[in-house]
């Protein structure tokens, strides 16, 4: 995606239902407003610096609108308070009135050194745009900068790649949304997007470039993900290590089958993402709903051994929200289903560049801070009005979405009421039936409890465990409104199919809670 070439007509439909929802929801805004600006957030927690009073600090960069440069704030407790430190700027064209550094800067620090960056260097990748004399757009300089004294001063390194053209144009060459990484033997890889190969039948490509001497220079441009044709448009690509060793990658879809989906690649070493064609995997529940527009995705250290993969989007897909206000998590290093939890931050809607890339943290008190862009309730449809919202909070990996399991007879109906803003219905008798298919770390006996609601008419959900009824359910009240099925049941090692089928009438799920037990599970690993 870029700020202008999205295709309007596909969107146009949604939009107008964002914008309707955004004057309903503003009072439901949750997160505190940082500052004014149009987006694209990126943060990060130093590690590496010299000085280790200086390692936990907090920096994050974001959009700003207008010709100031990328805005930097920093953080000393874990993001509960920010400081703006400075705007940084376009230095190759410093005289020039018409070109600033402006959109989609990414920021890092990295582990090791490359070229002659020590480790600790921070980086900071971002557009440079250059205007006409009537303010428009006319060309695009993915440059990158370095800081060597944790973010106080900048040093331009060089540019990644050029593009041109106005971006509304249909032969423009545009470039954009770097995403810069360290590979294990210190080269760098800057990931981006390309519309410079219209004529070769691509609208819009991924590609990387390497450099082997920290920034200064890059070589040949390698393409990831290209979809022939002419049509589809893959871009926004953010890259994250996985403990395991690979790579992955997410990426939007625009202009797709499924217009804006998300879909995730994995690579080996960070360089090799396989045939170009190949989408990948889409990020999807098993009911359908899958993220949409604006991927990032990022990897923790909770939810099991493998620690859970977290991608969030602007808003969702397959009868999900619209707004966005859930992140996807799967705990089984991408393998099998996705599933939802509510973000810490819940932004208004209200133009398409609301929520245009997310930031998420995990911070010392095991909560994640959350920081995101948000339409402004007096001027939802305006870009140049957006907050910066963040906020803070735990997020349960043992909590499985009912309206993102498989459904059968079973309908996904909103509810404010409802863990993550959803519930499944589902029809009495055989016919009704949620499938959750749950990944485990270790065999042994577990807890389940499945939060549920009959309709007024006296009924209780019935659960089997990998084919096998369970006799024996415990039912207690959650609330006036509520209840809870409480069971024990033999689980094993990797993936367990969960049914929670109907009863004697309809009835209202919330969710699946899972304690599978941690006796011989293991310490979660760490990312490379």
């Amino acid at each position: 995606m870029n700020r202008f070439t999205r295709l309007f007509a596909a969107c146009s439909l949604a939009l107008l239902t964002a914008n309707a929802a955004a004057h309903s929801d503003a009072d439901d805004i949750v997160g505190t407003r940082l500052a004014d600006g149009t987006g694209y957030v990126s943060m990060v927690r130093l590690a590496h610096q010299a000085d280790p009073q200086a390692n936990g600090s907090l920096l994050m960069v974001f959009e700003q609108d207008g010709m100031k440069g990328i805005a930097l704030y920093g953080s000393r407790d874990d993001g509960d308070h920010w400081n703006f430190l400075a705007n940084v700027t376009d230095q190759p064209h410093a005289s020039d009135k018409l070109w600033q550094l402006r959109w989609q800067p990414n920021i890092s620090e990295i582990p090791r050194a490359s070229g002659d960056l020590k480790a600790g260097t921070l980086l900071l990748a971002a557009n440079a745009t250059g205007n006409d004399a009537q303010g428009r757009v006319i060309s695009e300089d993915l440059q990158l900068y370095a800081s060597t004294d944790g973010g106080r001063s900048w040093r331009y390194r060089g540019s990644i790649v050029k593009g041109g053209g106005r971006p509304e144009s249909k032969d423009n060459k545009g470039v954009w949304e770097p995403d810069v990484h360290i590979l294990d033997d210190g080269r760098m890889v800057a990931y981006y997007s390309s519309e410079q190969h219209k004529a070769d039948g691509y609208n819009q490509l991924l590609a990387h470039k390497v450099s082997t001497d920290g920034g200064r220079h890059w070589g040949r441009e390698t393409v990831d993900v290209a979809i022939p044709g002419g049509v589809q448009r893959p871009g926004m690509a953010i890259v994250q290590r996985l403990p395991d060793g690979r790579y992955a990658m997410t990426y939007e879809n625009i202009d797709g089958p499924r217009n804006g989906q998300v879909f995730i690649k994995y690579s080996r070493d960070g360089l090799d993402w396989g045939d170009p064609a190949d989408h990948g995997d889409p990020v999807m529940t098993a009911s359908g709903v899958f993220p949409e527009a604006c991927p990032v995705v990022r990897w923790f250290p909770q939810g099991g051994p493998e620690g859970v993969i977290i991608v969030s989007a602007e808003r969702a897909g397959g009868g999900g929200d619209e707004g966005g206000h859930a992140l996807y998590w799967n705990n089984a290093s991408g393998r099998g289903p996705w599933w939802q939890v509510a973000a810490p931050v819940h932004k208004l809607t209200g133009n398409i560049h609301a929520g245009w890339t997310q930031a998420l943290m995990l911070r010392g008190d095991g909560r994640f801070l959350h920081v995101t862009s948000s339409s402004s309730p007096e001027k939802p449809e305006s870009a140049a009005d957006n907050q910066i919202l963040f906020a803070s909070a735990p997020l349960r990996f043992d909590r499985y979405e009912a309206e993102d399991a498989a459904l059968r007879s079973a309908v996904m109906v909103a509810d404010s009421k409802a863990s993550n803003g959803y519930k499944a219905r589902i029809a009495g008798g055989t016919d009704g039936r949620l499938r959750f298919e749950v990944h485990v770390p270790a065999q042994g006996v577990g807890t389940l409890r499945v939060r549920f609601a009959d309709l007024g008419l006296p009924a209780q959900p019935r659960i089997k465990v990998n084919g096998a009824a369970v006799a024996s359910i415990t039912i207690s009240k959650d609330d006036p409104d509520w209840s809870i099925a409480e069971v024990s049941a033999p689980l094993l090692r990797g993936f367990n199919r969960i049914d929670v089928e109907g009863g004697a009438r309809v009835l209202d799920i919330d969710y699946l809670q899972l304690d599978a037990g941690s006796s011989d599970a293991g310490a979660p690993v760490t990312a490379p």
